[in-house]
């Protein structure tokens, strides 16, 4: 696991090739900005997030497919750890737009070609 300020998509493709499908699991603090690379659950990230101090109502698990860079399909909200019912929540995926935007802009800012 990883935290990154910026990272390359050759490095995320080389991340996704350890994994079953050709994805790179990450969590997102979207209140402070960081960003969690290469893990094996999210869960993982999210506990590391945690305890260096993220609020759980800002953190949520998404999937980076690098073959699909530069497409909608590049980040998919879907997560065991972004289950919420009391935040309005009850999916793996993440319901609320504003926090879908929040994410992909996160994203953005640190992956790079």
């Amino acid at each position: 696991m990883k935290q990154v300020d910026t990272i390359s998509l050759t490095e995320l493709k080389e991340m996704s090739a350890k994994m079953f499908e050709a994805i790179v699991k990450a969590d997102v603090d979207i209140a402070q900005g960081i960003v969690v690379v290469d893990m094996g659950m999210h869960a993982d990230g999210e506990a590391y997030l945690l305890e260096n101090g993220s609020a759980q109502t800002d953190v949520w698990g998404i999937n980076l497919h690098p073959d699909k860079f530069g497409t909608d399909e590049f980040v998919e909200f879907d997560s065991m750890i972004n289950i919420r019912p009391s935040q309005g929540n009850a999916s793996k995926d993440v319901l609320d737009e504003k926090v879908r935007t929040a994410i992909i802009d996160l994203v953005h800012g640190v992956v790079n070609e």
